[in-house]
């Protein structure tokens, strides 16, 4: 028994006539005679009723073409879904993503997704650099949006934006009452960061900001949380530094000053391997349509 053979004993079921199934079918009529023949004896049933002048379907008949026409349909589906997966048009895609991306440009981009590609789901995971890197080059993740990156050879990058480093201070701090000259006047505080370990590329950058102004950050608190370090923040547990971004939609008890003047920038990064190209190409050329690389 196969496909076909399912699929031309529906055609008769649906026309109970075998002149006009087997043009349907474009089969002889004593063949499809035999077909069906051979059918009711591999299944062990009789199927139709059969006279000289009529054709109609058997108790059985009845509940095999329902079978039937659920194992065509579930097979046929399965097919299509098979070609899509291979297309990279179905199935999931894993993203990678870290807190200001999803302050910015990432609800955008899910969405388009969703639209274009409804048969795709999404799994978002909010992670650091490092972990971006490394679940991306053992494959657990299939793109990430990592900011300043520092891109090992073997992934794929482009910067695709690029923001401002605030300072985030308490909302009553000394500092916001007046005028100051450069960063300098920051190296007498605490700071909130994360720890080396989990965000390396964040720390540098930061790092390289107070060291310009001629200190190192005494850092006190290490959190990888955003949230996490705005609520220390808040506490008057120390000062922080986040792209600008960061802070969008946010409703706590701090302050921001924007560090326009100094040479570091927060760029935004899209990162994906090998492995995205070959089964994630039309989500992966979607999203570079999306933010314009």
């Amino acid at each position: 028994m196969d496909t076909q053979t399912l699929q031309n004993f529906i055609t008769l079921a649906e026309t109970l006539h075998f002149t006009k199934a087997s043009e349907q079918v474009l089969m002889a009529q004593p063949a499809l005679s035999r077909q069906i023949k051979q059918l009711e004896q591999t299944i062990g049933a009789e199927l139709f009723k059969r006279n000289k002048r009529n054709v109609s379907l058997t108790k059985a008949g009845v509940y095999f073409k329902l079978a039937a026409q659920q194992t065509v349909d579930q097979l046929n589906f399965a097919i299509s879904r098979t070609k899509q997966i291979h297309k990279g048009e179905a199935g999931e895609i894993k993203i990678g993503y870290t807190h200001s991306i999803v302050q910015t440009i990432l609800p955008r981009i899910i969405k388009e997704i969703r639209a274009e590609f409804p048969d795709v789901k999404t799994i978002l995971r909010e992670m650091n650099n490092n972990e971006q890197y490394r679940d991306l080059t053992e494959q657990k993740i299939d793109i990430g949006f990592a900011t300043n990156p520092i891109v090992p050879e073997n992934l794929r990058s482009k910067i695709f934006f690029e923001d401002i480093f605030v300072v985030v201070l308490p909302k009553k701090h000394r500092l916001l009452k007046g005028e100051w000259k450069d960063f300098s006047v920051f190296s007498k505080e605490t700071f909130i960061l994360p720890h080396e370990i989990e965000g390396s590329d964040y720390v540098y950058t930061v790092e390289s900001i107070c060291l310009d102004a001629g200190f190192f950050p005494n850092t006190v608190h290490h959190t990888s949380s955003v949230s996490s370090a705005l609520r220390l923040v808040e506490a008057g547990l120390g000062i922080t530094i986040e792209p600008k971004s960061s802070l969008s939609g946010q409703n706590l008890a701090i302050r921001f000053i924007e560090l326009n003047k100094i040479s570091q920038k927060a760029q935004s990064a899209i990162l994906w391997n090998e492995n995205t190209e070959r089964e994630h190409m039309p989500i992966l050329k979607l999203i570079r349509r999306i933010i314009n690389i």
